[in-house]
């Protein structure tokens, strides 16, 4: 195989959502009272929601830009590549980075929601605006090119009935993957090991649709302090998953639904091995006292069947595929946020496989065909694999003339004005995004 002939699904993108998400789904007092989008004077954009502002915030959408303006800008969608918020345009820059499909999560609620339906006061209205949120992303955004976008929705879980019923609606509108919280109690609901998830565990299983846990969807990714510098954060990002994922590990659920499908969204995979390694002498040596039980089997056997996990860019990972497990990995290119290859998504993942000896079959199931198989997505659907080859979008790109000139918009910086360049610490980031929370 060359770089070429790869066929790539991401399976973490994101949308910054445009002003009319809520347009064309709504009506009367229903739209009235949705998620409304602002611009302030000096051309920041916000969104407000039952008293709540939603600004933009984190390294979100700096794709594309030059690197001295990452900072916590843009703030803006005239400071973003449009491909961030308009779906012809996404796939164009798709196109150029040789991304056949891709999964995506929001931006103003949150990649599960939680950050306004969930904190809304007047659920019953919320649940309106999350369904009609569904709709905009699956008959919208995805139905753009239902072959090269895998819905990903969300669910109002504050009312497990609702939630049981927006699972089968999901369902029967083709969405075969769902975003929850990985640690619902941050949203003042229930922990995963209590019954009141059970109705959904079986609904899961039951519509076949897979469970995406995003890396900052609950549990806090902890910086040592203010003063710690910001890369130090940034570098633990990936591997503060494993706290969720021990917990979600050590769900009596899974023994109950072996199909039960666990996505680890912004995973990486180099910590995986020792990771498992570690969950399995955990219960070799505790068992006794704490009770656990995983049914005759060790908890490296339950995180195989039930889990899958992704990277950006891991060539240790790659390396130590064996002890991963081959047929547990996918590729993510988390486009538009700062750690995005793009649009050099095949450069990379084919600098990290040379010298593997990985065959073909292999390389198709950590670029694609674990991604499709464990999302239900059936890629050759609507396109066939020649056309979505890394070399074939390349060159649809080429007649589509995607420009991929760096933007500088003179964005702000994390530091004051005029302050002498020093390190930027968590703490300056925190002040930023406190900042653009209040925005407008």
């Amino acid at each position: 195989m060359k770089m070429e002939d790869m066929v790539i699904i991401s399976v973490d993108d994101h949308i910054v959502e445009p002003p009319d998400t809520f347009e064309k789904h709504l009506s009367g007092d229903a739209k009235a009272s949705a998620p409304q989008f602002h611009t302030t004077e000096s051309g920041a954009n916000y969104w407000t929601y039952q008293g709540m502002t939603m600004a933009s915030v984190g390294l979100n959408a700096v794709v594309g830009r030059v690197p001295e303006e990452y900072g916590m800008e843009p703030q803006s969608l005239a400071q973003m590549r449009k491909g961030c918020f308009d779906p012809k345009a996404r796939l164009e820059d798709m196109d150029i980075n040789g991304i056949a499909a891709s999964l995506n999560f929001g931006s103003i609620g949150g990649f599960d929601g939680s950050r306004c339906f969930h904190m809304a006061p007047d659920k019953e209205q919320a649940l309106v605006h999350l369904r009609a949120y569904n709709d905009w992303h699956i008959q919208d955004w995805c139905a753009t090119d239902p072959g090269r976008f895998i819905a990903c929705g969300i669910l109002p879980t504050w009312d497990m009935d609702a939630t049981v019923a927006e699972l089968k609606r999901l369902r029967e509108m083709g969405c075969t993957a769902v975003s929850l919280t990985e640690n619902p109690t941050k949203i003042g609901l229930p922990s995963i090991h209590n019954a009141y998830w059970e109705p959904m565990w079986k609904a899961l299983v039951e519509n076949d649709i897979t469970t995406c846990l995003h890396i900052g969807s609950g549990n806090p990714q902890p910086h040592a302090s203010d003063e710690t510098p910001i890369e130090a954060w940034i570098t633990t990002m990936p591997m503060s998953v494993a706290v969720g994922a021990a917990d979600w590990l050590s769900l009596e659920a899974l023994l109950r639904y072996p199909d039960l499908k666990i996505f680890l969204s912004e995973s990486g995979i180099g910590w995986i091995p020792y990771f498992m390694e570690r969950a399995d002498f955990s219960h070799s040596r505790h068992t006794a006292w704490t009770n656990s039980d995983y049914a005759g089997m060790k908890p490296s056997d339950v995180f195989k069947r039930h889990f899958m996990t992704c990277f950006i860019d891991d060539a240790f990972g790659l390396k130590n595929l064996d002890d991963v497990g081959e047929d547990m990995v996918a590729y993510e290119c988390d486009y538009p946020h700062s750690d995005a290859l793009w649009p050099e998504v095949p450069e990379f993942l084919w600098k990290s496989f040379q010298g593997l000896n990985l065959s073909d079959a292999q390389i198709d199931k950590v670029t694609h065909a674990n991604a499709a198989r464990w999302l239900n997505f059936d890629l050759f659907k609507h396109h066939t694999r020649e056309e979505l080859t890394v070399g074939a979008l390349r060159a649809q790109a080429k007649a589509e003339n995607v420009d991929v000139t760096p933007i500088s918009t003179g964005g702000s910086a994390p530091l004051e004005e005029g302050e002498a360049k020093r390190r930027v610490t968590s703490g300056d980031i925190m002040k930023m995004m406190t900042r653009q929370a209040k925005v407008g």
